[in-house]
């Protein structure tokens, strides 16, 4: 559970880390399933439905950046969203009812490890209000050198950036990013968990260690939190309640919107479509 100064320090920030949250058993079970699916990634020579690779990705040498939708992959990653330690916490930061919207495992192979720029995830899913948050798992410490995300504190209280270019959805953020230089480092050891406000600004650079930085990321949102867009159909939705009970009345809260369309014309994740931009804070194109 966090403590009061923890949750000041979530509300103040927009992010905090918390250690040692799950047991060393689970992590080894997370490790040795994830390198299971990178062994099938040997099979696989462009994007689809579940690996997404890194550029140079090769059978002698697999490299997978993300394994999409992985509570749909592998019965270890469902238990894992649904542990109570972490759904404990998270209900201290968002209340008591809790329902998730998206989940996916960030890689970052020793030595390379694509980057991600800066971008906010509400500009992705807007919803009726922003009680929405990620926890990031770390199933290896997770370092500045191997690539640990980077978060700008308080910049959850401040505007939604821009994420178009030309008209078009990048998944990154093309405007001048005010607080770039107050960025933090978000370092959590293995079993630790680092949770942050859908509204943080934050970005990852490459992994520059000869260590992996494997991140099982799960999305949480307030049961009464509707998305603005893609509404789901309704057993669906409530499907997705891990806690508490489903309701037709969406808490409407005085939120700042951008509607992430259109999107960006090419497939994949926001490694793909960050792709496209003409400025890259981190250099190396995904």
């Amino acid at each position: 559970m966090l403590t009061q100064e923890q949750i000041d320090r979530y509300h103040a920030d927009g992010f905090v880390t918390v250690e040692n949250v799950l047991s060393e058993d689970l992590v080894a079970e997370l490790r040795q399933v994830t390198d299971d699916f990178v062994e099938r990634s040997r099979a696989v020579t462009e994007h689809d439905d579940i690996f997404d690779l890194e550029p140079g990705h090769t059978p002698e040498v697999p490299r997978l950046r993300r394994l999409k939708d992985p509570v749909d992959q592998h019965s270890v990653y469902a238990r894992t969203m649904r542990n109570d330690a972490i759904l404990d916490i998270v209900a201290q930061l968002i209340g008591p009812g809790i329902r998730t919207n998206g989940n996916k495992l960030n890689m970052k192979s020793p030595g390379y490890g694509s980057a991600v720029e800066w971008h906010q995830d509400w500009a992705f899913y807007p919803h009726s209000n922003d009680d929405l948050l990620a926890v990031g798992v770390a199933m290896d410490d997770v370092t500045r050198e191997n690539g640990c995300m980077l978060m700008i504190p308080g910049s959850h209280r401040g505007p939604i950036c821009s994420h178009h270019q030309d008209g078009r959805f990048v998944g990154a953020v093309t405007e001048e990013i005010e607080g770039a230089d107050r960025a933090v480092s978000v370092e959590v050891g293995a079993g630790g968990i680092s949770l942050h406000h859908v509204r943080t600004l934050h970005a990852s650079a490459p992994n520059t260690s000869s260590h992996p930085r494997r991140l099982l990321l799960f999305q949480y949102c307030a049961v009464d939190a509707w998305p603005l867009i893609k509404l789901p159909d309704w057993e669906v939705f409530n499907a997705d309640i891990l806690r508490g009970e489903p309701t037709d009345r969406p808490r409407l809260a005085e939120v700042p919107v951008l509607i992430p369309l259109p999107e960006a014309e090419r497939g994949g994740s926001i490694y793909e479509n960050q792709t496209v931009l003409r400025e890259k804070v981190f250099g190396r194109p995904a």
